[in-house]
């Protein structure tokens, strides 16, 4: 993705000076990680910055999915590894590490969208979260279905965040400022044509956030798995998907990656599936909006997410508990965390570079490098566990 030259000094400039009071560092040296797709687009436009502030180099990261970020750090493979849900959640592929140096961060949030392709680009959809999750589970096969219909002919508030001149969301005491709250009339005739799932084949943070929502809300539809999120829900979506299991031979694809996914939904008419916000962007898939706990409904925004993780929990672990029961009009359910995996035993230059990087990561400097991306860091008091976290690495 690429970003002007203005940007690039700019966010060089808000490294220096957030990288200005750290320790200095020994040799130069390179930093390699792995894991969530999710975090990769944040993480390559966020390390122009920081490697200009430290003479470091940020190296390989070939954004494999979380499954992979997982057993790289269950196999202390690499210097640092992402993955988009916390560990020791009961979820099979992510059981609590043995190794209990590794520390979890909470590094940075942003929405996965739900893109979709019928034909219409100007005409926005809308999903109450029983639609979206009947379309996921095989209950809802049609696109002209009485459901899709109701949600998409109706009246509804949405709340509409205030942004600077970069594009990004304001904050205050680390909640977005709202602008206004308008309502919404929903006019739209859908066709009667199958809906093509688009999903993700590999181990995915991004899968299992939208499924352990689902099943969370609604236990009866996803009764093949728990809604509390035990080993019975992996993140791979072939597994956890309770409809017929020729939907995953013939009206569902599975392709590997956010970026996959959303060029697969750009090209197969009727399809819809879930990536996150940037790649919709880039495949130019347009963004569902969906409802929340109040009943309004809400863009894929780095705003709605930073309001809805305002409602969220976090352990001293720094694993998050969302609560799809809040009900903030300006919620956007759809957040997802990446956490940054590190071994805090490690020492060394590259050690100390770890803890840099996460540190840049985790401020506000890092997200605000690209407004498009619509990455957000944590609320306030939420950062804090981040960085009583990224304080146990060594350097």
């Amino acid at each position: 993705m690429k970003i002007s030259r203005s940007i690039k000094i700019t966010a060089a400039a808000a490294a220096l000076v957030f990288l200005g009071t750290q320790a200095s560092f020994g040799a130069a040296t390179t930093i390699n990680g792995d894991g969530s797709s999710f975090a990769q687009p944040l993480l390559g436009v966020c390390k122009t910055a920081w490697q200009t502030a430290t003479g470091n180099t940020f190296g390989s990261y070939p954004a494999n999915g979380s499954g992979t970020g997982i057993s790289n750090t269950k196999a202390g493979l690499l210097d640092y590894n992402f993955a988009d849900y916390p560990s020791g959640v009961g979820v099979t592929a992510y059981p609590a590490y043995a190794n209990t140096n590794i520390v979890q961060i909470p590094a940075v949030a942003a929405p996965i969208a739900i893109g979709y392709n019928i034909g219409n680009r100007s005409r926005k959809l809308y999903l109450s979260q029983k639609t979206l999750s009947d379309i996921f589970a095989g209950v809802i096969t049609k696109w002209n279905d009485p459901a899709i219909v109701a949600d998409n002919n109706a009246t509804s508030p949405q709340v509409v965040y205030k942004l600077d001149a970069a594009g990004n969301p304001v904050k205050v005491n680390g909640q977005p400022v709202v602008l206004k709250t308008i309502q919404v009339a929903r006019h739209f005739t859908l066709p009667d044509q199958t809906i093509r799932l688009v999903v993700r084949s590999d181990g995915s943070g991004t899968t299992y956030n939208l499924v352990y929502m689902l099943a969370k809300l609604f236990p009866t539809t996803w009764s093949n798995i728990s809604a509390n999120g035990n080993a019975a829900l992996s993140n791979t979506f072939a597994k956890d998907y309770p409809g017929p299991a020729a939907d995953l031979s013939g009206r569902i694809q599975a392709v590997k990656g956010s970026a996959l996914v959303a060029a697969q939904v750009a090209k197969t008419p009727f399809s819809i599936g879930y990536m996150e916000s940037n790649f919709a962007a880039n495949a130019k898939v347009s963004a569902a909006s969906i409802q929340n706990a109040s009943g309004a409904y809400q863009t894929a925004t780095a705003a709605g997410v930073a309001q809805f993780l305002n409602a969220a929990t976090f352990s001293a672990d720094g694993a998050a508990t969302f609560n799809y029961a809040d009900k903030n009009p300006g919620n956007y359910v759809l957040g997802i965390i990446s956490y940054g995996l590190v071994d805090s035993s490690k020492t060394g230059d590259a050690a100390a570079a770890v803890k840099s990087f996460m540190k840049y990561v985790t401020s506000d400097a890092c997200p605000k490098t690209d407004a498009s991306l619509q990455f957000t860091t944590l609320p306030t008091a939420q950062a804090a566990i981040a960085a009583t976290l990224i304080a146990k690495l060594k350097g």
